[in-house]
């Protein structure tokens, strides 16, 4: 069973920069396709991005060229450099994990409690 734990969140004018981690335990990450969902107010969840245990990434549109998905497999811990953020990226953030996962499937069945990224204009 693997465990995560997701920190890195806060409040952050437009503009700005936040990291998440997401922090394993349990098992190691080498083997897992690590993915960062958000959810935002009365909205549902999205995929945000993901890194395959192969290490290729995936971003959802609306963050390319701002957010960076990066693993450190010796931490057992997944970042998500966010840069330029928006009041749109308003939302709680998930990271997920996936045994051999495919780096485009939003399929995982692990999940961390989420963390809170809040944007203002």
């Amino acid at each position: 069973q693997v465990q995560l734990v997701e920190s890195g969140g806060g409040l952050v004018q437009a503009g700005g920069s936040l990291k998440l981690s997401c922090a394993a335990s349990g098992r190691t990450l080498s083997t897992y396709t690590m993915g960062w969902f958000r959810q935002g107010p009365a909205k549902e969840r999205e995929f945000v991005a993901a890194i395959s245990w192969t290490r290729s990434s995936y971003y959802t549109d609306s963050v390319k060229g701002r957010f960076t998905i990066s693993r450190d497999n010796a931490k057992n811990t997944v970042y998500l450099q966010m840069d330029s953020l928006k009041p749109d990226d308003t939302a709680v953030y998930f990271c997920a994990a996936e045994r051999y996962g495919s780096g485009t499937s939003k399929e995982y069945t692990h999940w961390g409690q989420g963390t809170q990224v809040t944007v203002s204009s």
